[in-house]
């Protein structure tokens, strides 16, 4: 590893042409990002691939259009308004099978741009907070440069990397993207007490970042014996921890470790992870492998949606035909909730947008994907209670997700189901 004293001398190893990773979620190198801008004039058709970044994604910028173009691998809240599918595009996979993209060769990588913790005595620094798909990305990169970070936690698993393996250094120390946290609403609150009650003590959880998952965990301060293995966690999980509701001790895969791939939280978060024997981030297609995700017991897989139609297809990662988001690991753990001795793949979202838009629909909206569909969804869960779409007919299941539809939606759902052309 040559550690070098200013960006310029550190951009000179990315040529015109090349495909760069970048390291992204709460380890995205903002700093770097922002400096390698200034490259803009020599660079031509550089590639940025990652997965959803932190902070302004200036190099997305119609400035830098001839330098720079970006493929999404999940699209973040900073790129979702300049997706063209053209410059700025979006590469829909399932999380799980990223790193497997990489080490193919289906999508080389020449420089992986990394965000580490400084090296320990015996040489290896940490990718911390975000293994992922950057492991992958180290391993198979002709070069690798690294921002040597004392704000990035050193978390054990697979995001240690010897120094021998990193070709630059630039040292430069950044705290990490903590997101703001925000009052939980009534309505959240209420979704929050209805999938705690399917939550059995002994479980392992799956659940994310947002306004649902800490309403969740919420209510779930009382229970005993959870685990944790998960594809991504943040302070509503830390909280159960704290608790001593998550100790994971009844899990049979990484028994007594809060397994992911990533952490996005608070800095406290971040401290409590700093090396901690109980905690791992590890590779993506390992985490989210539905065969080791359901070896665990009563695996309970909380996700969201955007909107459901009657029959219990699902759209999660896109507004129609404009993509919000990603494929994730949705299906991965929803599959593997369903395969999991007692296990529940649980869907979870408000009934309504906040524009008063119903989430149950009829059919999906014109060009909207379908991320689960409709033979893997089990309970769906909204302000308006839970139902258990698993088993029942397209008729039984159109009355059920009717019943916890937003009622001022719910006659005109009803109408809609019976004047359908599945129904004539």
């Amino acid at each position: 590893m040559k550690t070098l004293k200013t960006t310029t001398e550190l951009f000179q190893h990315i040529k015109s042409n090349d495909t760069v990773f970048v390291h992204a979620g709460a380890a995205t190198p903002i700093y770097l990002l922002n400096e390698l801008t200034k490259e803009a004039g020599r660079l031509k058709n550089v590639e940025l691939v990652h997965l959803h970044t932190e902070g302004p994604a200036v190099y997305s910028k119609s400035d830098f259009s001839s330098a720079f173009k970006v493929t999404n691998l999940f699209v973040g809240k900073n790129l979702r308004g300049s997706l063209d599918y053209d410059r700025i595009d979006y590469l829909p996979c399932f999380l799980s099978e990223i790193p497997g993209l990489f080490r193919s060769g289906i999508k080389p990588i020449n420089v992986a741009i990394i965000n580490v913790s400084p090296p320990d005595k015996h040489g290896y620094v940490s990718l911390g907070v975000s293994v992922d798909v950057a492991k992958a990305a180290v391993e198979v990169a002709d070069i690798v440069i690294a921002q040597i970070n004392k704000y990035m936690p050193r978390i054990l698993g697979d995001g240690l990397i010897h120094v021998n393996d990193i070709d630059y250094a630039f040292e430069y120390d950044e705290p990490l993207y903590s997101p703001k946290k925000g009052n939980l609403t009534d309505i959240e609150m209420k979704i929050g007490k209805n999938i705690a009650e399917l939550v059995e003590d002994g479980a392992t959880l799956q659940l994310g970042i947002g306004s649902i998952p800490d309403a969740v965990c919420h209510y779930l301060t009382q229970h005993k014996h959870l685990g944790l293995h998960t594809e991504m966690w943040s302070d509503g999980a830390f909280k159960l921890i704290k608790e001593g509701a998550v100790d994971n001790s009844l899990k049979k895969f990484h028994q007594g470790k809060s397994t992911s791939a990533f952490i996005i939280g608070s800095q406290e978060l971040y401290d409590f992870t700093n090396d901690n024997m109980s905690v791992l981030t590890l590779d993506a297609s390992y985490v989210n492998f539905p065969i080791n995700i359901m070896r665990n017991p009563k695996v309970t897989a909380i996700n969201s949606a955007v909107e459901i139609d009657l029959t219990g297809q699902v759209c999660a990662d896109s507004i129609g035909a404009k993509v919000i988001s990603g494929v994730g690991g949705q299906m991965d753990f929803l599959r593997a909730a369903a395969l999991s001795t007692g296990g529940k793949p649980i869907l979870a979202f408000t009934s309504t947008t906040k524009k008063g838009i119903s989430r149950i629909q009829n059919f999906l909206r014109p060009g909207a994907g379908v991320v689960t569909t409709r033979a893997h969804i089990h309970y769906v869960a909204t302000e308006y209670g839970v139902v258990n779409l698993y088993g029942k007919t397209l008729g039984q299941r159109a009355k059920a997700l009717i019943s916890i539809a937003h009622p001022d939606h719910r006659e005109r759902l009803e109408r809609e189901w019976r004047e359908s052309e599945r129904c004539i």
